[in-house]
């Protein structure tokens, strides 16, 4: 383990000990509460090997008043898909959303994280507002892709914070579309918000179809907010959710997408009032590039253009054919920036044998069937030699040698 000491603080490099982290960070986050000294801990992991792996010391992060961020990063399923299935997060933000304490927010560019990280300050460390609680903790989930980085329009810290803004329009944007074009809002959080941003281009130069862009900042604290809502309807007061007052007036429908499962957007379907349709990467992860990962998934600009054509021809705005159109270019063409689509690549290369394993049966003389193994299998399962041996079909609790086969 190495760290480094300061007086204004210091870094802990536990390595792979995603427990031991934990518990570094739960004993800076309450230590307020136990040594009277305010700590303002951050964490950052491997997105998919936070939650996964360590939820019960989230919980009891959040059953001791624990106070501080989490950041996982390398986040979603498609954005770190070299490793493996094992590496591809698309789930973390649902099972964050399982913890009452954790704000679970998935910022899109590095104004929201600032955003998000100076109101948590202010909410845990500082004044909070009439109704908040100060003991929460906060989970971010961040990328590992170099991406532009727009200067932060003005007036969006509370859509920031509550969970959503509009990030610009067709017209903001400069694709130019007919004043009559069907239009579609496009909400996407994190890294997904830049496949947004392409899609909305491809609708208007292609299609004619003007797209709104929004930034999700977080669904779950969307959700939160408008149960709270229906909560204060059953007390009989009128409150209306936050999402459903920042889409009043939008008249066209909603299309969500984010880089992990399609639940994690639809947390919040049942209070948005336009026709509303999401994209997700449901599934295990799989080890291409990010183009073809996301064409898998069928999250990408491409197919987030088709989605929307959809969803517009099933209201009549446009010709049941452009979806047709729009689907067969997905369905031949290699994605842009590499990579081949999961149904036309080349086949995989032959696996080879595993040490040990009988020959490859391609080309072999015999049939599968015809071909066997030296040695015959034990009736009770392979004992592991010098722990137990098979006797009538119990294993010796006593470690004693043995082997198999048994002598005759």
């Amino acid at each position: 383990m190495y760290y480094k000491e300061a007086k204004d603080g210091q870094i802990l490099n536990e390595g792979i000990t995603e427990a031991g982290s934990m518990a570094d960070f739960i004993a800076a986050a309450t230590a307020y509460a136990t040594h009277g000294e305010t700590m303002i801990p951050f964490y950052i992991f491997y997105s998919m090997f936070g939650w996964q792996r360590t939820a019960d010391q989230m919980w009891q992060l959040g059953d001791q008043l624990g106070k501080g961020f989490l950041v996982g990063a390398t986040a979603g399923r498609t954005t770190l898909t070299g490793e493996g299935l094992q590496h591809a997060d698309g789930h973390s933000p649902m099972i964050a959303s399982t913890n009452p304490a954790a704000l679970t927010y998935d910022p899109a560019f590095a104004y929201e994280v600032a955003a998000i990280v100076k109101d948590g300050l202010r909410r845990m460390y500082g004044e909070t507002a009439p109704g908040e609680d100060p003991n929460v903790f906060y989970y971010l989930t961040v990328y590992n892709e170099p991406m532009p980085q727009p200067a932060k329009p003005a007036g969006v810290d509370e859509g920031i914070v509550r969970g959503l803004y509009r990030f610009n329009t067709a017209a903001t944007a400069g694709v130019p579309v007919p004043a009559d074009a069907p239009g579609i809002q496009l909400l996407a959080s994190g890294t997904a918000i830049h496949w947004a941003l392409k899609a909305q281009q491809l609708l208007a130069e292609e299609w004619g179809v003007a797209a709104d862009v929004w930034s999700a900042t977080s669904w779950t604290e969307l959700r939160r907010d408008a149960l709270a809502a229906d909560e204060a309807t059953l007390r009989g007061e009128q409150r209306t959710p936050y999402v459903r007052e920042a889409l009043s007036g939008v008249e066209t429908p909603v299309l969500a997408v984010s880089d992990y499962m399609r639940q994690v957007p639809d947390q919040i379907a049942q209070w948005v009032e336009q026709d509303w349709s999401s994209l997700g990467a449901d599934g295990f992860g799989l080890s291409d590039t990010r183009e073809a990962a996301r064409r898998h998934f069928g999250v990408d600009a491409e197919s987030l253009v088709v989605a929307a054509l959809a969803q517009l021809a099933r209201r009549g705005d446009v010709p049941a054919s452009a979806v047709k159109e729009a689907g067969s270019g997905t369905a031949s063409d290699p994605p842009a920036g590499g990579g081949t689509p999961a149904d036309t690549g080349p086949p995989p290369p032959a696996a080879r044998p595993h040490r040990g394993a009988p020959p490859p049966l391609s080309g072999h003389p015999r049939s599968r069937a015809e071909v066997t193994h030296p040695r015959p299998e034990p009736p009770h399962g392979n004992p592991r030699p010098g722990r137990s041996c098979p006797d009538n079909g119990r294993a010796f609790l006593r470690p004693r040698r043995c082997q198999w086969p048994p002598a005759s």
